[in-house]
């Protein structure tokens, strides 16, 4: 697990990803890795809280594109559905901790966490369309749920920032602060979550997820099942090359 720090503080498990070189971008392994890690948490009785965040700029800035990290890209979206299943099911609550950019699955993961604070200096983007391919890692559910379909649509198919501010007054966020003020208050936010009655928080955790999110294994299969297909096409073999060049992709629509 080199590319991801976990450490325990107190009630605290507190799991960071830590590629800063390439803005947290992840690949299959670290997707794994951090399934195992939520998953693991929920079975240890001391741990009351998780947090994910990210270390250097961003919270992360999606899957790694560069060349021999993405060799299995299908297996990449498989990993993210289970990390998503993992925060999901683990019977603790998660917050995400976001302070930088948080792009395509990078962005999906945070949104799959039961609280996600943020500073004014982060972003989401569901950055997908721009390389040709469609969101995974349940944003087609999970976002909708949050802000309502024309919103949800118009990140979608556009692929543009939201800014952190933006993303609280349209409700896809629990709450946002100043930069400085991150650290405090998710110290804060920890604490009440960890004094809080374990048990009443599992089964709220689950009501509400039931209630909204009931349908996120159907929508995990039809992202599967799309997405696989784009990961086929020219167009997004076109854009991993832009990507290389650092030029914008030239689509063809096959």
């Amino acid at each position: 697990m080199t590319f991801i720090d976990c450490h325990r503080d107190g009630p605290v498990l507190r799991i960071t990803l830590n590629r800063p070189h390439v803005l947290n971008a992840v690949t299959e392994g670290v997707l794994d890795d951090l399934a195992e890690l939520i998953t693991e948490a929920g079975d240890d009785p001391d741990v009351r809280v998780l947090v994910l965040s990210g270390t250097g700029r961003a919270f992360s800035s999606g899957a790694d594109l560069t060349v021999g990290d993405f060799s299995s890209p299908a297996g990449t979206i498989e990993a993210a559905n289970r990390v998503v299943r993992a925060i999901r099911a683990v019977p603790r609550p998660v917050v995400a901790a976001v302070h930088g950019p948080a792009a395509g699955v990078g962005c999906s993961i945070a949104l799959a966490c039961d609280l996600v604070l943020t500073s004014t200096s982060a972003f989401f983007q569901l950055a997908f369309v721009n390389v040709g391919l469609m969101p995974d890692g349940g944003a087609t559910l999970l976002v909708p749920a949050n802000i309502g379909r024309a919103r949800a649509m118009s990140l979608a198919l556009l692929g543009e920032r939201l800014p952190a501010t933006t993303a609280a007054q349209w409700g896809l966020v629990y709450r946002v602060v100043e930069p400085e003020q991150l650290r405090p208050a998710l110290d804060e936010l920890t604490t009440r979550l960890s004094r809080a009655a374990p048990l009443a928080l599992t089964e709220t955790k689950h009501a509400v997820n039931a209630a909204t999110l009931g349908d996120l294994e159907d929508s995990l299969a039809r992202e599967l099942t799309g997405q696989s297909a784009l990961l086929e096409s020219a167009d997004f073999h076109t854009a991993v090359t832009a990507f290389a060049e650092k030029r914008t992709p030239d689509f063809v629509g096959r």
